[in-house]
């Protein structure tokens, strides 16, 4: 019923930039917070960035003035502006939405993206 495709994942050099996006589809009502994630093999997923709905963000410490999130409620789509890449930045990242309603429906679950590859060479 709710799907989330994320795109812009790829390889980049050190100092570069690439830019995430995940769009929700699906009968969503609304979603309260829209978050990105990322894990590296052998390790948990930790979360990389958060927006709710009325554009509060989050950020985890390591990349705070580097990367960027924005949403569009309107299309279900999140972004995710990643510069200054650095090797540690080097994982799977995933899309994730937080609180999601279904049309029709008052209970809220979580959704997540298949993930999308960012590696980063030095």
């Amino acid at each position: 019923q709710v799907r989330l495709v994320e795109s812009g994942g790829g390889s980049v050099r050190a100092g570069g930039s690439l830019r995430l996006s995940c769009a929700a589809s699906g009968s969503i009502a609304s979603i309260n917070a829209m978050n990105w994630y990322r894990q590296v093999p052998g390790k948990q997923r930790e979360l990389v960035a958060a927006i709710t709905s009325g554009g509060s963000t989050n950020y985890a410490d390591s990349v705070k003035g580097r990367f960027t999130i924005s949403r569009d409620n309107a299309k279900n789509t999140v972004y995710l502006q990643m510069n200054s890449l650095k090797p540690e930045d080097t994982a799977v990242y995933y899309c994730n939405a937080g609180g999601l309603r279904l049309l029709g429906t008052t209970r809220r679950g979580d959704y997540w993206g298949q993930g999308t590859q960012v590696t980063v060479s030095s």
